[in-house]
């Protein structure tokens, strides 16, 4: 079914609650495990119907948030979800608790029960209002964002239309894009801050509410990390300053080398050449031809895919007016379909982002006949590696998009990716310090952000922004307000994707089997077992980053990006 035939009804929440209940009263009762077997399927049926609207009505939403009903139906949303929350709570304890637990966990896997067991941990009743507030503080951001009314270069663009202008090979354009994005951020940074502030003390006092000692580990339980912890993270971190940084400060010289420049200023990283980034070379519709391609001759499981994407319109794809900034992957449940939405803008990260979230959306399309909800997804740093991954086991194809600049593309896209995670673990450490100093100051957040950026950052020169100098960047990002130590999964599935960079050189077949098999497992494993499922080095294990970087610099060393303008 088309997604816009696909009939949305707001779910009445207290017939929810009615059902849910009798259902968890009948599954309490059961007096084997077949009965509790059939109603777990029947509770997942319930499930399934409000998530589905729930999620028709926040794509609907994003993809026009100037539109009142799509605003009232996301807000409705934002009211009842922790009541649904609590439902689930309750028939997590139910399951935990089953006197048929062995042999329920025998069928449907120790994951689901792990999942289980770190969701009790984090909701009580006593937190409902707290949670809505939550809900209520994140939209705010993202309202705040997606109304961003910017006149530049004649005409009123919204943030992602500045992009392209903030790519420019002209730098004075370059720098005037700059200015006027932060200008928006500045002249509403007391907005951003309150926002944050609340987000900070609501998380704080929902997690002492819990039990914990600050939000840092009830972040990482709501995460659903079962496996690692911000120990483990700490070392990372260690390790990307140890082995990635000075990688990435040698390669700012070179591009500042590249670009002729006396010297390199935060309007400047975005261009990797005089002439210009590498750009896609045609309309949406041309890269959606090129993509369905690449995607029938990748693998008849990627071609199926592809096929279904399009003929039931489950993308989004091109920026317009009062659209939310940014990409993502859903999937909408009760139709077992994924939904890619992005913000095109002529840029060569319209392919990045239509690769990214097209790994995801595989992921979701290949472990779709999973029968419980659980298992459609894993936990997100694991999400993230189908999705990093993707991005390089299609290299064979960017010659359709980038034509003669498709090594431009291919070496800003391996640059980037490295470069991206001293910025991820810094928004990762900024985000510790944040939650184990929950009564700081909006200031003093800034404050530690700059610290911390210029650990990870060594080559930042703001060139006397004021907002940006006084630490004010890290508003942008949307992963601080929204999934509290998200980001830190970005890089972690970074070093995967890049050991599936390295070995798809080496032996695609078997990289390729070993991808699939992995979106195939969807979220029955945790972390670490899916990371071994695909035969990859764990993240947190000593050598694993030493065991490619050095791969990535002789890549990069080997590249002739001098002569390239």
């Amino acid at each position: 079914m088309k997604f816009s035939e696909i009939e949305y009804k707001r779910p009445d929440i207290n017939e929810i609650r009615d059902k849910f209940e009798h259902l968890i009263s009948l599954f309490e009762k059961a007096e084997n495990v077949e009965e509790q077997d059939a109603l777990i399927k029947d509770i997942n049926e319930l499930r399934m119907e409000f998530q589905t609207q729930n999620s028709i009505a926040r794509i609907r939403y994003s993809i026009d948030t100037e539109n009142k009903e799509y605003e009232k139906e996301q807000d409705y949303f934002d009211e009842v979800e922790p009541d649904f929350e609590m439902l689930i709570h309750r028939y997590y304890e139910a399951l935990v608790k089953s006197k048929f637990r062995d042999e329920l966990e025998k069928k449907w896997g120790l994951q689901l029960f792990r999942v289980a067991d770190i969701t009790l941990k984090t909701f009580k009743a006593e937190i409902l209002e707290d949670l809505k507030r939550e809900n209520e503080l994140r939209t705010d951001y993202m309202k705040l964002k997606a109304t961003a009314k910017i006149f530049f270069d004649g005409e009123e663009k919204n943030l992602t239309a500045l992009i392209p202008y903030m790519e420019s090979e002209n730098r004075q354009t370059r720098k005037a894009a700059n200015e006027a994005k932060w200008k928006f951020y500045s002249e509403h940074s007391e907005e951003f801050d309150y926002i944050y502030d609340q987000l900070v003390k609501v998380r704080h006092n929902i997690a002492i509410k819990l039990g914990y000692k600050n939000f840092v580990k009830l972040g990482y339980d709501r995460m659903g990390r079962t496996d690692y912890d911000a120990e483990m993270v700490s070392y990372f971190r260690h390790q990307v300053l140890e082995h990635i940084v000075p990688l990435t400060v040698k390669l700012k010289k070179r591009q500042q080398q590249r670009l002729g420049l006396d010297s390199l200023k935060y309007y400047d990283h975005p261009i990797d050449y005089k002439s210009g980034n590498a750009k896609p070379h045609g309309s949406p519709e041309w890269i959606l031809n090129c993509a369905s391609n690449m995607y029938s001759e990748l693998s008849p499981e990627t071609k199926e895919f592809f096929t279904f994407m399009i003929e039931n319109e489950m993308m989004d794809l091109v920026n317009k007016k009062g659209k939310d900034p940014g990409g993502y992957c859903a999937f909408i449940e009760k139709y077992r379909s994924p939904f890619i939405f992005s913000n095109f803008n002529g840029t060569m990260g319209d392919i990045e982002v239509l690769t990214h979230e097209a790994g995801h959306a595989f992921q979701a399309y290949s472990s779709r006949n999973f029968e419980i909800p659980e298992y459609f997804f894993p936990t997100s740093e694991a999400c993230e590696i189908h999705s990093m991954s993707m991005e390089f086991l299609t290299w064979p194809w960017m010659k359709c998009f980038f034509k003669e600049q498709t090594e431009k593309f291919k070496y800003s896209h391996i640059k980037g990716s490295l470069i991206f995670i001293p910025y991820g673990v810094t928004v990762d450490e900024f985000q510790h310090w944040v939650y184990e100093n929950p009564e700081a100051s909006p200031s003093e957040r800034k404050k530690a952000w700059i610290e911390i950026e210029k650990k990870y950052l060594p080559y930042i020169d703001y060139d006397g922004n004021e907002f940006l100098e006084s630490g004010g960047r890290w508003q942008q990002q949307s992963h601080i307000y929204h999934m509290p130590f998200y980001y830190i999964d970005y890089c972690l599935a970074m070093i995967c994707a890049f050991q599936f960079w390295k070995r798809s050189m080496e032996n695609r077949e078997k990289a390729l089997e070993d991808y699939l098999r992995l979106c195939k497992a969807g979220g029955s494993k945790s972390f670490l077992e899916l990371v071994k499922l695909a035969n990859l080095i764990s993240p947190f294990e000593k050598g694993c980053i030493e065991s490619f970087v050095g791969e990535i610099e002789k890549w990069l060393d080997n590249f002739d990006d001098l002569s390239v303008n």
